[in-house]
């Protein structure tokens, strides 16, 4: 439920200070707020799971005498949270001050008058009833979060008994005399049940996971790095955010630099996506060997001019035709060393390394090396978002091609750099373009979807604002 991802997202809140982080968020007031509602339906669903435990006593009826009795299965059958204000305790976690509420209890009476029992059900009414409480926040050597109540104080103001069943209307004669210690064992049991709900929600944190497969190569981790700093009207979240590969788990070359999320209250959530972290990712699938691609002709655009054969390759290598007159090519494109992503002030810098090696497919189906190239080229992008799909663009900014062996002779590589700089720019990057524009479906989380998101590229990291919804 939603107040689960407040709990989760306050666990990890945290200064610059100590490990840095290469995802970050932070839950404002705003966003407190909204999940305020949730929030106290997650305190009726906790106290209203459990029976209270059982009261036993004795009060003196007038005419009668000494009354012993014994009252159980009490569970809560309404809750009014009328007045209810909630906010970040500093240094802890979050505050929940609860005024004028209202509580209906049923349960089962048993009394004995003069050595004779009896027994029915009851209604309790407990009105004007006031509950403050601290949830604080932490995190584990595991990296998961914690949470635990503090501070619970309870108070009633009016209680009010009806029986029923047995001689119930002669114990409702005499109900006032019954208050009074009802009132007190009642508000006893208040903190303490509501710390059991706590307990059982810190006992399913303790099994959440805190990384996650996201394809056959690659993976995440998202568990908390540092233990939480609870400001006045903030709580930060700062997670690994680093990609492992899933079948060897290998050492990323990078590390995450500090960044500081800027102070914006107007959002509900605010998140920053360090270029650390896709440069993790890219280090994975580049050590996975993922970044490779071949070409065949069959894959070439047919409106292109350039086919991938010895006839139209060999118009920069003249010996390639002699050699091998008509035959049909593959191209390989891999990357000689991982992609390198840089988040620079209202744009993103991508830089690509790779090889491309031709081929000529022999009669036979083998393969002969014609000549292999050291491939480089450097992108500016754009990204947008909205609340159902991510989406962006990218331009060219540098494209070059340099021989690295030959095995047909002279290639005009100067001549072929200048023909795929033109075929990228006006094929390659428009249809990619295309793609990019109609977006990616946002996965839904906790069941939260974004509302009006706003995106900012920052020195070394992306910034996410936005507002957020919550349905059941």
């Amino acid at each position: 439920m939603f107040w689960t991802f407040v709990f989760v997202l306050l666990g990890a809140g945290c200064r610059a200070e100590g490990t840095n982080a290469g995802l970050k968020g932070r839950i404002t007031q705003k966003g407190l707020e909204y999940g305020q509602q949730f929030g106290l339906e997650a305190v009726k669903s906790l106290l209203k799971k459990e029976y209270i435990p059982d009261l036993n006593g004795s009060y003196n009826v007038p005419l009668i005498g000494a009354v012993g009795y014994s009252v159980s299965r009490i569970q809560i059958q309404d809750l009014q949270l009328n007045e209810s204000v909630v906010s970040f305790s500093e240094g802890t976690g979050v505050r929940l001050v609860v005024s004028g509420a209202r509580i209906q209890l049923h349960g089962v009476w048993r009394m004995k008058v003069l050595f004779i029992p009896d027994s029915g059900s009851f209604d309790l009414s407990v009105s004007d009833l006031s509950l403050s409480t601290e949830l604080g926040v932490s995190r584990d050597d595991s990296g998961r979060p914690q949470v635990w109540s503090t501070n619970c104080r309870s108070s009633i103001g009016r209680l009010d008994v009806k029986f029923h069943d047995g001689a119930s209307w002669l114990y409702n004669l005499f109900t006032g005399a019954l208050q009074a210690p009802l009132r007190y064992e009642v508000n006893r049991q208040l903190c303490p049940e509501l710390g059991k709900g706590i307990s059982d929600l810190e006992r399913v944190l303790k099994t959440m996971q805190v990384s996650a497969q996201i394809d056959p190569f690659a993976a995440i981790d998202y568990s908390l790095v540092n233990k939480p700093v609870i400001a006045r009207e903030h709580g930060d979240m700062d997670l690994k955010g680093e990609f492992y590969g899933v079948a060897k788990h290998r050492e990323s070359p990078f590390s995450p630099a500090p960044f500081l999320l800027p102070d914006e209250g107007d959002h509900m959530l605010l998140l920053g996506l360090s270029e650390f972290s896709a440069n993790s990712a890219a280090f994975v699938y580049f050590t996975a060997g993922a970044l490779r691609k071949n070409f065949r002709d069959d894959m070439i655009p047919k409106r292109s001019p350039v086919r991938l054969n010895t006839g139209s390759v060999g118009l920069f290598s003249p010996e390639l035709r002699q050699l091998y007159p008509d035959m049909p090519m593959e191209l390989h494109l891999s990357a000689r060393k991982q992609p390198l992503l840089t988040c620079r002030p209202d744009s993103l810098a991508l830089a690509l390394f790779g090889t491309a090696e031709a081929f000529v497919v022999l009669p036979n189906a083998t393969l002969a090396s014609a000549f292999l190239l050291d491939l480089d080229a450097s992108l500016a992008g754009q990204l947008h978002l909205d609340s159902a799909k991510v989406g962006g663009s990218v331009a060219l900014t540098d494209f070059s091609l340099s021989m690295v062996r030959s095995h047909v002779g002279s290639v005009q590589v100067k001549t072929l750099e200048t023909l795929l700089k033109l075929a990228l720019r006006m094929v390659a990057l428009p249809m990619a373009n295309k793609k990019l524009k109609k977006g990616f479906p946002l996965p839904s989380i906790y069941n939260l979807s974004l509302v009006n998101p706003r995106v900012k590229i920052n020195q070394g990291f992306v910034l996410v604002a936005t507002d957020v919804q919550y349905k059941a």
